[in-house]
């Protein structure tokens, strides 16, 4: 996201090993597609980053990450005096790397311009030094026409809009109009943005979160604190680079990020049901019932504004069950909750009905 000043470092080309084991994650799914775990913004020394980019493909496969995108400003080369210039260096390098771990590398690069209209991500380019333009709109033309995806990061950095508040400019919405914008980053960094839920369910945009890494990614999202990095899910056809795109600009995108899961309302629910189970009731007293609700997920499900008759409140840890006592009335009727932990706009958050299952 953002420039960031560090120390220049020494690199060493070391030959990348795996030993630390893979992380495998356990996440929603949206029925009849792949969940493709994917950071597509992050940076390397050939920008302001400070670790080599095969790096960024051994963090990736140690955190469990089907896809990423290394993302080095066109614009911003603070390292150029000890590092030539190419905008495509950092792909040339990590590309042979990604292959062999089984990592999709998208290509891409960061158009980095003062707010409106902010930075930029292209996505999916061939050529980024044709984004190499003093003209803004020129420079995303050159990207669209490569067939970029273009990500709009941090509209709300406060470094360029002070308040916090993401709001759409002229420019962003031409990009719209133009059909060249097509995702926003509702989470970036350790920052989120609960209006871009707003502005891209209102212009059909795709939700995006990501890292924005310049450092070393354990050591910028470490343990306790963070249990994994922020992370864009993407619900494709097949784990392919193409399958990604298409489901990218088919808006099929959630955002990972804590214990919280932000995703358009029509995503919501069945990510929701892809990792809940409700079991067969185990008792029966006659005024009341025990239930066993599990969740397959590394993601706790935080349920509250439970009816009258059932618990107000309740938590359904990540790989854990908890037991549900509620009225007899709910074998006919279901039980509606909040689940607060997975928000569908700036103030909502998915509404779910959990019924006991039959016998």
């Amino acid at each position: 996201m953002k420039t960031k000043l560090t120390l220049i470092p020494i690199f060493l080309l070391i030959t990348l090993t795996l030993s630390a084991q893979r992380h495998i994650l356990s996440v929603p799914e949206l029925p009849g597609y792949v969940t493709l775990k994917c950071d597509f913004h992050m940076h390397t020394v050939f920008s302001d980053g400070n670790v080599w980019p095969n790096q960024r493909v051994g963090e990736a496969w140690r955190d469990g990450l089907d896809a990423i995108a290394i993302t080095d400003h066109i614009e911003y080369q603070p390292h150029k005096q000890y590092i030539p210039v190419d905008h495509s260096a950092a792909w040339k390098i990590a590309s042979p790397i990604a292959a062999d771990y089984n990592i999709i590398l998208v290509k891409g690069s960061e158009i980095t311009r003062k707010m409106p209209p902010g930075h930029l991500n292209a996505l999916f380019i061939t050529e980024p030094d044709s984004l190499v333009k003093d003209d803004f709109m020129k420079a995303v033309e050159a990207a669209v026409a490569q067939g970029a995806f273009i990500e709009w990061n941090h509209p709300g950095w406060k470094s360029q809009q002070p308040d916090g508040i993401p709001r759409m400019y002229d420019v962003h919405r031409e990009l719209i109009a133009k059909g060249w914008l097509h995702g926003i980053e509702y989470y970036n960094d350790v920052e989120y943005y609960p209006l871009v839920m707003d502005m891209c369910r209102d212009n059909q945009l795709a939700i995006m979160g990501n890292s924005d890494v310049h450092g070393v990614i354990s050591e910028e999202f470490a343990a306790p604190v963070y249990s994994h990095r922020p992370m864009t899910l993407v619900f494709a056809k097949e784990r392919t680079m193409e399958s990604l795109k298409e489901a990218m600009f088919a808006r099929r995108t959630a955002v990972w990020y804590g214990d919280n899961l932000a995703a358009p309302e029509e995503l919501a629910a069945p990510l929701f049901q892809s990792v809940i189970t409700a079991g067969i009731p185990f008792r029966d007293d006659g005024k009341r019932i025990w239930f066993e609700l599990s969740n397959t997920s590394d993601i706790p499900m935080k349920l509250s504004g439970g009816p009258e008759g059932a618990p107000a409140t309740l938590t359904v840890p990540a790989h854990g069950m908890v037991v549900v006592r509620a009225d007899r009335k709910f074998l006919a009727q279901p039980v509606t909750y909040a689940v607060d932990n997975i928000i569908t706009g700036s103030n909502n958050v998915l509404k779910v009905e959990i019924s006991p299952a039959k016998k």
